[in-house]
C-alpha cells in the first residue's frame, strides 16, 4: 500500500486501482466508473451483491453524456429542472439506462445512480475532474456498518485496497437516494436531503 495522499490517489485510480477515500458523505471504496475492471474489483473487495448497482460520483452535467445520458432526450428532458434544482448536493439520483454497454454499472436494474459533487468539496471535486466519474459505494463489507474511520475501513479490507486516504471521522448521513425511473420522483433512501422541503 502506498502512502496516504490525495496526490497519489490520482495515479492509483488512473491505473484502474481501488481506494478508500472520504467522499462528500461517508467513506467510499472507489474506482473509475468508466473502467469495468476497476468496478468489478470494487464489487469483489466489498463482497457486494452482483445485482446491486453502485452510485457514480460526477462533477458536472457533461459527465452524464459519458454514460450515454442526454438530458435533452425524450426520456430525460422532463427531469432536467429537478436535477438542476438539487445538484450539486448530497442527493443520488437514478436515471434510466438500459444500454448493455453499461450493464456492469446498472446491473440490469434499468438505471444508473449519479451524485454530483460541487467545488465546495475541493479535493473530491478536483479528483473527479482529473480522473473522471467514480463508483463510490460505502466503505464496508456488504451487510456491515459503513466505516467511520480509516482504521475501521482497514479492518474490512486490509491490503486488498491500493490506497487509503484519511479524512478523519465521518459521521455524515448517507446521501438521499431518489429514483426517476417512474412518472414521479421516488425516494428509495432518505438521507441528508429532503426533496419535499
Amino acid at each position: 500500500m502506498k502512502k496516504n495522499s490525495w496526490s497519489t490517489l490520482k495515479t492509483v485510480l488512473a491505473k484502474d486501482g481501488v481506494a478508500v477515500i472520504p467522499t462528500d458523505t461517508l467513506y467510499g471504496i472507489v474506482g473509475k466508473a468508466l473502467s469495468k475492471k476497476a468496478v468489478e474489483r470494487v464489487y469483489q473487495i466489498k463482497g457486494r451483491d452482483k445485482g446491486k448497482p453502485c452510485i457514480v460520483l460526477i462533477s458536472s452535467f457533461e459527465d452524464l453524456s459519458k454514460f450515454g445520458i442526454n438530458l435533452k432526450s425524450a426520456s430525460h428532458r422532463k427531469w432536467e429542472p429537478f436535477l438542476r434544482h438539487f445538484w450539486p448536493d448530497k442527493i443520488s439520483i437514478v436515471l434510466a439506462s438500459s444500454n448493455s454497454k453499461w450493464r456492469y454499472l446498472h446491473r440490469g436494474s434499468g438505471g444508473i445512480s449519479f451524485r454530483m459533487v460541487g467545488p465546495k468539496n475541493k479535493n473530491l471535486y478536483k479528483l473527479l475532474q482529473d480522473v473522471g466519474p467514480l463508483v463510490a459505494p460505502s466503505a464496508n463489507i456488504q451487510g456491515e456498518a459503513p466505516a467511520r474511520t480509516i482504521g475501521e475501513a482497514k479492518k474490512y479490507f486490509a491490503d486488498q485496497v491500493d490506497l487509503y486516504v484519511n479524512g478523519g471521522t465521518r459521521n455524515i448521513p448517507p446521501s438521499t437516494l431518489v429514483s426517476l425511473l417512474g412518472s414521479e420522483p421516488k425516494v428509495l433512501r432518505q438521507g441528508s436531503v429532503d426533496i419535499y422541503k
